[in-house]
Order: structure tokens, then C-alpha cells, then sequence
């Protein structure tokens, strides 16, 4: 029987637990005293003083499952979701965190027990190959001699972004911060599906998939361009809680764990779509995820920034339940079963389920009259239409003012 999405999230903090780490609960997904990021997008972003010394903890090791929301920004993955096995908004990164006290030994000796040993996550070992830095020698013998993996399975990755230090193994902050080599674990779903290992020219095929991300914190990179080595090097792990679930649950996409199959159903439920593979439900169970805990967080529908942000998340999730033929406003219903779907890291969201399902109800009712209002501008442009296409400027105030979509699922 596999493990549950809850169930796996659990064993995660609790192995970081027997080793001595403390489980620090998930921080807000509006980031505190951070002004250069838009929302909470990787475990580090409430550590992000402790690396850089100017923070001090009373535990110098560290386990979080940290909600994140990627929808703007550097991380803009909006309209890929729902279309795609692992695109999201919403999704938890279970992580584990150094402050300058275990380095690079202990962070890849952690990782391979929990996923290999029989008593965690019982991953077979011929399925894991890893990846580090072209210059990280250090890390290469760790997974060679100490772990024992092939060397066919270790790859070295070097500068392939175009500039030095612009690698998939080099992971910086931003232009400025903490940053230094990661090495990163792939797992093999198997030949029946298409692609190849990392740095290969099939490297974006379905087969090989990273899992988790271990960075190795060395330097505080500068404004122009040096790098100085931090007061005590650190570490910094990152493993996306619905991928390690897809391939602990033997599933290939995100979206058929035991998570999003209830969530999928319900908004068919309320929705009455019958056809389950429908894309739009997809788009809509993710949607409900960021927008429920974003609102929690403090996050209000508006015309700039963060609630711009969840403003347009909202609309694209009734636009879908449009598409699916939903005959009244649906959205809010779904913070019940999303609650319970996600267990132990729901209980935030549970507290305010009445706020949050009427700033849901509220927002969709009134997107639902400019909607209206849009189609009737609409209806006026096409009857003046001489041709077949319509002006720019109407385009553009169908999208700005009345929140017409422009990507081609709308």
C-alpha cells in the first residue's frame, strides 16, 4: 500500500526529526521583511537572513514543509498549469536546512537514506542518478565513493546558461545573496516513457525527473559579480512534496496522487463536469490550493501586486468552470475539500474557512457582472466591425477592464 501524500509529508519531517533537526512550521506565503519577492516561492525564503549571519536561531539544523506559490515574478508559471504533469501555483517543498553546521557529507547521506532505505522511502537505487556542478569534485566523489553510485549515473553539469556561474547546478538567490554548486537527484520512471538524463538532449522528456535539489550555500554573491565565501557554509535542500508523492504513489503525473484525485473530484462535483480527464478540472483544483491559502495569508483580490496576482488566478479558475459548465458561482465550495485533502497543513486554513469562502464567493459574483459588461462592449465592437478582426486597444480593454482572457484556453 503506497503512502499518502500526508502520510509521505510526515515521514519527511519526522526522519530530519531523528536527526536532529527541528521542525519549523511553513511561514506565510507573503514573505516578511523581503520586499524583492512577490510571494514565498522555496523553504529557504524564511531562513534567507540566518545564511546571511545577520539572523541567529536556537538550533543550527532545520526540517520545514513550506507552502510556496509561484504565479508572477521570476517564477511565472501560470498559464502552463493544468496542461502539464507538473506545473502548479500552489505546491509544498519539504526541505532540509544547515546553518553552518553539517555540510556536504551529512546533507547526501540524508538524502539517499530517506529515499533508499527499506524503513523510509524504499526507492530502488538502480532508478537514482544524480547530478553536480562541473567543478564540485568534492560532491562527486561523495556520491562515487561513499554512496556508491556508477559513475555512468553522476553527471557533471557545467555553465550551460550562458554565462559563468549560469548553471542548473549553481543555484543563486537572485543577481545578489546566498548562492553556491547544488547537486541535484533524478529518479528513472522507466523506459516506456519518453526522454533522457539530465544534459542530454532528451533531458526535458518525462522519464528522468529531479526530485530533490540539494544546495550547497558557499558564497554571498555581490553586486558586482564577486564571490565571497560565507562566514559558515550551509546547506539548503528542496523537494517538491507532489513529485516525490507521484513517484512514491507509482503515478507519472502530479495530477494522479491521492491529493489531487479527491480534489478533482469534488470540483467535478460542484461543477458537473462528467468527463474527469478534462484539463479545466486540473486548472481549477490547482487554482484552489494558492488562491484558499494566499487569501489566508492575508492576500485580498485587487488591481496591483499580490492581489493582482490572486485576482487573476481566481478568474482563470471560473473561466474554466465556465468552460465546464458550471451554472453558478463554484469556487468557494472547494475550500472544504481542499481542508480536508490536505491534512495536517491545512489547520491555518481551517481556522478561517469562513473568510476565506466569502472573499471567494464575492470576488467570482463580481467577476461575473464584468463579464457581463465586457460582452455587451463586446457584442457593440462586433456589430461596427467591418472586417474580421478586432482593434488592439478593444482587445487589450476586454483584457485590462473586464478581464477577458488572452491565452487560447480561454
Amino acid at each position: 500500500m503506497s503512502k499518502s501524500t500526508a502520510e509521505i509529508r510526515q515521514a519527511f519531517l519526522d526522519f530530519f526529526h531523528s536527526k536532529g533537526h527541528q521542525v519549523v512550521a511553513s511561514s506565510s506565503l507573503v514573505p516578511h521583511n523581503d520586499p524583492t519577492l512577490l510571494f514565498t516561492n522555496a523553504g529557504m525564503n524564511q531562513f534567507k537572513d540566518v545564511f546571511l549571519g545577520l539572523d541567529k536561531r536556537n538550533y543550527s539544523r532545520a526540517t520545514t514543509s513550506q507552502r510556496c506559490v509561484r504565479a508572477g515574478g521570476k517564477h511565472n508559471d501560470l498559464e502552463n498549469v493544468g496542461y502539464t504533469a507538473r506545473h502548479h501555483t500552489f505546491f509544498e517543498m519539504l526541505g532540509n536546512f544547515s546553518f553552518g553546521d553539517y555540510f556536504k557529507h551529512d546533507a547526501i547521506q540524508f538524502a539517499w537514506e530517506l529515499l533508499t532505505s527499506e524503513k523510509w522511502f524504499a526507492l530502488p537505487k538502480e532508478r537514482l542518478w544524480v547530478t553536480v556542478y562541473e567543478s564540485d569534485d568534492e560532491a562527486y566523489e561523495i556520491w562515487e565513493k561513499e554512496v556508491g553510485i556508477p559513475r555512468e549515473r553522476i553527471i557533471r553539469i557545467g555553465d550551460n546558461k550562458g554565462a559563468p556561474y549560469a548553471s542548473d547546478n549553481f543555484w543563486q538567490m537572485g543577481d545578489t545573496g546566498p548562492c553556491g554548486p547544488c547537486t541535484e537527484i533524478f529518479y528513472d520512471h522507466g523506459d516506456h516513457i519518453w526522454g533522457g538524463p539530465p544534459g542530454s538532449p532528451e533531458e526535458d522528456g518525462d522519464r528522468y525527473i529531479e526530485i530533490w535539489n540539494i544546495v550547497f550555500m558557499q558564497f554571498n554573491r555581490q553586486a558586482d559579480g564577486t564571490m565571497e565565501p560565507l562566514p559558515k557554509p550551509s546547506v539548503d535542500t528542496g523537494m517538491g512534496l507532489e513529485r516525490i508523492a507521484a513517484v512514491l504513489q507509482h503515478v507519472n503525473s502530479n495530477y494522479d496522487i491521492d491529493l489531487f484525485r479527491t480534489l478533482i473530484q469534488a470540483v467535478a462535483k460542484v461543477t458537473g463536469a462528467t468527463d474527469l480527464s478534462n484539463k479545466s478540472l486540473r486548472v481549477i483544483a490547482d487554482h484552489i490550493r494558492s488562491c484558499a491559502f494566499l487569501i489566508a495569508d492575508g492576500v485580498m483580490p485587487s488591481n496591483e501586486n499580490r492581489g493582482y496576482v490572486l485576482r487573476r488566478i481566481i478568474r482563470r479558475a471560473v473561466r474554466h468552470g465556465n468552460m465546464l459548465g458550471a451554472k453558478e458561482t463554484f469556487f468557494y465550495k472547494l475550500v472544504g475539500p481542499l481542508i480536508d485533502v490536505m491534512g495536517s497543513a491545512g489547520e491555518d486554513l481551517k481556522r478561517q474557512q469562513a473568510q476565506v469562502e466569502q472573499v471567494l464567493k464575492t470576488e467570482e459574483e463580481q467577476f461575473a457582472r464584468t463579464l457581463e459588461r465586457g460582452l455587451a462592449l463586446l457584442d457593440e465592437e462586433l456589430a461596427k466591425l467591418s472586417g474580421d478582426t478586432l482593434d488592439g486597444e478593444t482587445a487589450f480593454r476586454l483584457y485590462d477592464t473586464y478581464g477577458f482572457p488572452v491565452e487560447p484556453d480561454g
